[in-house]
């Protein structure tokens, strides 16, 4: 008997399913969800190959192939200005809203860049979201911050439901605004965010309680100052509101 194909899964279906050229030159292309969600995973929200193959319960080699095919699609339809449907597809949906979580999900946020934990929590452009559920990782997702400053932050956490916050350099006042929204703080952590991850599940996360971080310029980060993890911090301004 034939092996039976593993569904790829995806978090929800695409807001849009067709897009038109404004002149229409042939046959449309069809991606499919799986192919979008690829794209999605990857080039929107910043995965990695290995974690969009974690994502979607496949192999990484399945990922390669899938991705390379999107993108030639993706370019077929730019330089052939030929229409785009997103239909069809072996998937299956995971059946979370990845903007809400159940009650037996622990969320955790991880200030994230390149796979790592981003050490300035202040200027975190994304957060990488991981749903736990009976202590292993469900389903990830990231977030965007579109530039949201230090107080916003906090607010984009509790909005979406984080129990956890696990970054690398934090200031007082972002600190309290975290406290006050009911997150737990794991700061000075320096490690891939999916180890770290790890290491919290399993108990023995490197962190620092007393994490801080000091700079001379609210706005960058200069040299001679340090940010998170168990360095030296000089006298100079929160990195948190004022």
């Amino acid at each position: 008997m034939p092996r039976p194909v593993k569904h790829r899964r995806i978090c929800a279906h695409p807001r849009c399913n067709s897009f038109k050229p404004c002149q229409r030159s042939g046959n449309p292309l069809i991606m499919t969800l799986d192919e979008y969600e690829v794209i999605r995973l990857i080039d929107y929200a910043g995965f990695t190959q290995e974690d969009c193959a974690k994502q979607m319960n496949v192999a990484r080699t399945t990922i390669q192939a899938i991705y390379a095919n999107a993108r030639k699609i993706l370019a077929s339809c730019i330089v052939e200005s030929r229409p785009l449907k997103i239909e069809g597809g072996n998937v299956e949906v995971c059946g979370k809203d990845c903007g809400k979580k159940g009650d037996n999900i622990m969320r955790i946020a991880v200030a994230y860049e390149d796979g790592k934990v981003f050490q300035h929590f202040g200027h975190t452009e994304q957060f990488k979201l991981y749903d736990v559920e009976d202590g292993k990782v469900q389903v990830m997702t990231t977030v965007n911050t579109n530039g949201s400053g230090h107080g916003a932050l906090a607010d984009i956490l509790k909005k979406c439901s984080v129990d956890v916050l696990i970054c690398g350099g934090i200031g007082d006042g972002a600190k309290r605004a975290l406290a006050e929204a009911g997150i737990e703080l794991y700061g000075g952590v320096t490690a891939d965010a999916d180890q770290a991850v790890a290491d919290f599940l399993a108990g023995n996360l490197s962190f620092n309680p007393d994490v801080a971080c000091s700079h001379h310029d609210e706005n960058h980060h200069g040299e001679g100052h340090s940010c998170g993890g168990h360095g030296h911090h000089g006298e100079g301004h929160s990195c948190s509101n004022h």
